[in-house]
């Protein structure tokens, strides 16, 4: 197992729909288990192939609830059903995210608070996870970045703009921009 580099926003791999999974092989296998290892070392709630540089439709998440019970699994082909948002401005104190492809910044950004995904896991067995709350939002920021689409192409023009003076002054703008999980420091 191995932790791999995590693209940053100015990757094209981040912004192009992923291709289905057509067979569950040995390197889907190794990809899901390298993922899990970045993800844990980044450390994240999720983790999508395209942010390492995989386009393929596929997402692991890792999650405590508030008794500190442990939600771990994956997705391969994933469909995601939510129930229509609560119109309104997110709270930036309940609904602020971040995301390891545009690391140290959070950004509030309302999503649905419920949501059905369904998938097979890594035996090709079928998954179907009824969630909301914070997983609801972890399962949804991952299934966009399937689709191509970050947190910040979400968020409003303000939030936006600053983002894209963020991503200048640090040279995110670029393909083949990525980071190193446990090597990188990104407090910048």
């Amino acid at each position: 197992m191995a932790v791999l580099p995590i693209r940053i926003m100015g990757d094209p791999v981040l912004h192009a729909p992923a291709s289905p999974v057509a067979e569950i092989t040995d390197e889907i296998r190794q990809l899901v288990a390298d993922m899990y290892d970045t993800m844990d070392a980044a450390p994240g709630v999720g983790l999508a192939a395209p942010q390492v540089g995989v386009g393929l439709r596929i997402y692991v998440y890792t999650y405590q609830d508030d008794d500190g019970a442990p939600w771990r699994g994956e997705i391969i082909n994933p469909e995601l059903w939510m129930r229509p948002m609560v119109p309104g401005d997110p709270d930036p104190d309940e609904e602020s995210e971040g995301c390891l492809s545009f690391p140290g910044e959070r950004f509030p950004l309302r999503r649905s608070d419920e949501v059905l995904v369904t998938g097979t896991d890594l035996e090709g067995a079928r998954v179907e996870i009824r969630v909301d709350g914070w997983r609801a939002r972890i399962m949804q920021h991952e299934f966009d970045h399937l689709d191509g689409i970050l947190y910040i192409d979400r968020l409003d023009d303000g939030d936006w703009k600053t983002t894209q003076k963020i991503a200048k002054k640090r040279g995110w703008g670029r393909p083949g921009s990525a980071w190193m999980p446990g090597v990188d420091d990104l407090d910048a």
